[in-house]
């Protein structure tokens, strides 16, 4: 039982870090992909998107949005989505306390030090524009 139970959580693990595709996304939204044109399919299977495509194709070709902004551009409803990614860098941090009430008798003093972190910085990688529900311009980092 003990070795069912490891291999399971193992084998959740792996699972949890496989990335999205667009075909795991069509599979699981079937009815978005029908409900798109014939030339907007075989942009989506490719994960690319173009100018036109409604909300829905971009999500299958690209997945949800980390952020999303809505406005008002000449009278008409405006969408920006945001897809954002982070990179580790390496930070000393310094730190100290006073410490009281620690272990039987507890403790009274200072303490201090300076020790190494990783922080994880934001970056956005790409933002698609939507005029009207439908795509009207997109970039992405290279």
């Amino acid at each position: 039982m003990k070795r069912i139970l490891t291999l399971l959580s193992l084998g959740l693990m792996c699972a949890s870090c496989v990335p999205s595709t667009p075909q795991l996304r069509i599979q699981r939204e079937p009815q978005k992909f029908a409900a798109l044109s014939e030339r907007h399919k075989a942009i989506v299977q490719q994960g690319q998107i173009t100018r036109g495509m409604t909300p829905d194709a971009v999500y299958l070709a690209w997945n949800a949005p980390t952020r999303s902004f809505q406005g008002a551009q000449n009278g008409k409803i405006t969408e920006r989505w945001d897809y954002a990614s982070s990179y580790p860098v390496q930070v000393t941090n310094f730190y100290g306390s006073y410490g009281y009430g620690y272990g039987r008798h507890g403790y009274s003093g200072w303490g201090f030090g300076i020790g190494p972190e990783i922080a994880y910085v934001p970056y956005r990688i790409a933002s698609v524009w939507f005029i009207d529900n439908r795509v009207d311009a997109w970039e992405r980092a290279k």
